[in-house]
């Protein structure tokens, strides 16, 4: 039987609520186990070495987002990374870049998503403004239904933004998440804006012409969603809306 892997964790700690505190890179080392996750080994360093790290996690399983990080150079979620993939057993974390640091390696991406949300208006505009509660809810093709649900699998965890060279260098550009929302009501059958509506909104270079299409957004996201897909197609609708204006 093998002998089990000594893993390296350099960490970054900084506390910004604490004007004495200054960014630096800690080590820890730690015994690796069968399974082993990024986030499982997090908990444990947190546990048996240093309960003062910070750290984000809700559901521990790819869904909620919350433990996105950037490991060795990478942004993407803890709970779905396996230690046993890197084979030098060192293992660098660092916070998502775009987004205001809490401490450690947590930052404030609800603070961001809400921000987007009020921006671009991301919820649903309905055509009828009959808003009688009792009545029964209009049906949906299952062909619109299933394109809405690709869509809405986005757990909004930072990492395309994070790995946007167009969101490093412009901080006001919506990033892919605001786009691929965007083509979520685009695609409703039941929101009333129309192309003209939202070339006003992501018509610009902050929005769907800002793209330098670098697939930064696709490479890393968690979900596999279908980020320049989405982009293209709301570049060729907002570019038949300018057209036809």
């Amino acid at each position: 039987m093998s002998q089990a892997r000594q893993l390296t964790f350099s960490i970054f700690r900084y506390d910004p609520q604490d004007p004495n505190d200054k960014p630096q890179m800690v080590r820890y080392v730690i015994t690796e186990t069968p399974g082993m996750t990024v986030f499982i080994a997090l908990n444990k360093i947190r546990e048996t070495q240093d309960p003062s790290l910070q750290f984000d996690f809700v559901c521990r399983a790819g869904i909620c987002g919350s433990c996105a990080m950037v490991i060795n150079g990478k942004p993407t979620l803890a709970c779905r990374t396996l230690t046993a993939n890197f084979p030098s057993a060192e293992i660098k974390l660092m916070p998502l870049p775009g987004f205001e640091l809490i401490g450690d390696l947590s930052v404030n991406t609800g603070k961001f998503m809400r921000e987007l949300a009020e921006r671009l208006q991301l919820w649903l505009h309905p055509n009828d403004t009959d808003m009688d509660i009792h009545r029964i809810e209009a049906p949906m093709a299952p062909e619109e239904a299933a394109k809405l649900y690709e869509l809405e699998r986005c757990v909004e965890c930072g990492v395309c933004v994070s790995a946007c060279a167009t969101k490093q260098m412009r901080d006001t550009f919506v990033g892919a998440v605001g786009l691929m929302k965007i083509a979520r009501f685009e695609l409703d059958s039941r929101d009333s804006r129309t192309s003209d509506d939202f070339y006003h909104v992501i018509g610009n270079q902050d929005g769907v012409f800002g793209c330098m299409t670098l697939l930064g957004c696709q490479d890393a996201c968690p979900k596999n969603l279908p980020h320049m897909q989405q982009i293209a197609y709301l570049r060729r609708k907002m570019t038949l809306s300018v057209t036809n204006l």
